[in-house]
């Protein structure tokens, strides 16, 4: 039944981007399907939202469709078969104009000069996150931001199995710390880490794939950094260790080996190609990466760890304050992508990133602000159709419905969604700074999908205990500062009176300042 529901939900989707012969790519992380589309106009935003699998859309390098953890994985094998299967049939595109529900129709397009009316519905909702969505994308293709872009898809495809081995991690840690099964802990340790030793080998061969090199050729070099034989080798005066540098050498030796590939190609001759190519390449990067990017990088990735500690240990709630509050508008900005590094470095130096629980409160913040605005809006039965549909997977971790489709179009709930990630976030900074640290031994997931990875400095119970709380003051302080400042006085008139009909936004606006 599970996989009945799985193709259908793949054969409902398919024909909403445009049919097979428009689908240029297929791939996924932990909640999206993420797809390559040739004609972006074929593509029926509305419809899908309205599927009742998909939990949201978002447009990035990638055309970006929300299923949530688990459901995505098993429904992109069934969409990919589709798509081969009607690209060997060669259908035409889907070209037939669709209506556009969630867009109102006395809505201003953006050449309209007139003033964008208030989002009063959930429809209204819908469109104009849309239009924030495209001016976000259009706002971040700057190149700092589309190459930590392309660095943060270096590492999206690692996620299942750093997920994987980190709950393999935590099951061997309990049983260790109980004493039961002790024959089984040293398999569940090599399960476990087995995978974390050699991840720079994986970062290498992604890094060269994303960047248009020969994945191979950047896992080979990337693989030097993990072998043993390194520790014969001096640089700087000093003996390498195996593994010094970690996935920020990987990452550079990689990068290396792209650019030194992409020089031979230019002036090898073919004839030679086959053989020169990857020898220079892989001697070229071999040597600069040991003789000067693995001392470099783990100068770095020693630092990190090193100030992450002690911001935490010093100034952990005025740091996680600031990290809770200010992860969403990061998030917009598109620089919350140059973190991952940073987390993977952690885990791979501490087993686990004391950030990721701090970062996570951002999410809290935003139930709390959704559950908000469902009980300032009783006469808004469209916006708190929307809120009960997006508040689950808001719980599990995955925030886009509740901030594209409620939060950021309605505009002040945003705001006060981030002073309850900020207030969250200063607890679990607080205990950081108070000796008991929370963290996570995998990126991804956050919310409630985040307490199968958490682990600390103390005992598994009072890291949980930590995370729970933090995630129960960020839904308190989200509600409350979402209930008591989210609205003015005339904006909640005009949603709780709302039957679909805009008002204008400008009207709106000189309302809500003139209350403060």
């Amino acid at each position: 039944m599970s996989d009945e529901k799985n193709r259908a939900t793949a054969a409902a989707l398919l024909p909403l981007v445009g049919g097979a012969a428009n689908v240029t790519s297929v791939a996924h992380c932990m909640t999206r399907l993420r797809l390559g589309v040739a004609d972006r106009s074929l593509v029926r935003d509305d419809a899908l939202k309205a599927l009742p699998a998909v939990l949201g859309v978002v447009e990035d390098d990638t055309y970006q469709i929300v299923l949530g953890p688990g459901t995505v994985a098993r429904v992109t094998p069934e969409f990919a078969a589709l798509v081969d299967a009607g690209r060997d049939a060669s259908p035409a595109p889907d070209t037939s104009p669709q209506p556009s529900p969630a867009t109102s129709p006395t809505t201003p397009d953006s050449t309209d000069p007139t003033p964008t009316p208030i989002p009063s519905t959930a429809e209204d909702l819908a469109a104009q996150g849309a239009a924030l969505k495209a001016r976000r994308k259009a706002r971040n293709a700057t190149p700092v931001k589309l190459f930590l872009r392309r660095i943060a898809d270096v590492f999206v495809p690692l996620i299942p199995a750093l997920i994987g081995c980190g709950i393999i991690a935590g099951l061997n840690g309990l049983l260790t710390n109980f004493g039961v099964l002790p024959a089984l802990v040293p398999a569940l340790a090599a399960i476990a880490s087995g995978f974390m030793s050699l991840i720079a080998v994986f970062v290498g061969h992604n890094t060269a794939k994303e960047f248009g090199g020969t994945p191979v050729l950047g896992g080979a070099v990337a693989a030097i950094i993990v072998y043993a034989g390194v520790a014969q080798v001096s640089a700087f005066g000093q003996q390498l260790s195996p593994g010094q540098g970690g996935v920020l050498g990987a990452l550079g030796a990689a990068l290396l080996a792209v650019q030194v590939e992409k020089a031979c190609r230019r002036y090898v001759p073919e004839a030679l190609d086959v053989l020169v190519t990857p020898t220079v390449t892989v001697l070229v990067s071999g040597l600069v990466t040991l003789f000067g990017l693995m001392f470099l990088a783990g100068e770095v990735a020693t630092a990190i760890g090193t100030c992450a500690n002690w911001l935490l240990a010093h100034g952990g709630a005025a740091a996680g304050f600031l990290l809770g509050g200010l992860f969403l508008p990061l998030v917009m900005l598109g620089l919350h992508q140059a973190l991952i590094p940073i987390h993977t470095t952690l885990i791979e130096q501490q087993g686990y990133t004391v950030l990721l629980p701090i970062l996570a409160m951002a999410g809290a913040g935003q139930v709390g602000a959704a559950l908000a605005v469902y009980f300032r809006l009783p006469g808004n039965r469209s916006i708190r159709r929307t809120v009960r549909s997006a508040l689950p997977a808001g719980f599990l971790g995955v925030g886009e419905p509740l901030i594209y489709g409620v939060s950021l179009p309605l505009g002040r709930p945003f705001v006060t969604a981030c002073v309850g990630g900020a207030f969250g976030g200063g607890f679990v900074g607080l205990f950081n700074q108070l000796g008991t640290t929370a963290g996570s031994t995998a990126i991804g997931p956050s919310g409630w999908a985040l307490f199968p990875l958490l682990k600390g400095d103390q005992s598994l119970g009072a890291t949980l205990v930590v995370y729970a709380l933090g995630l129960l003051i960020g839904y308190a302080a989200g509600f409350l500062a979402t209930y008591f400042f989210g609205f003015g006085k005339q904006a909640l008139a005009d949603l709780n009176a709302a039957t679909g009909a805009p008002v204008d936004g400008a009207q709106r606006l000189g309302a809500d300042g003139a209350r403060g």
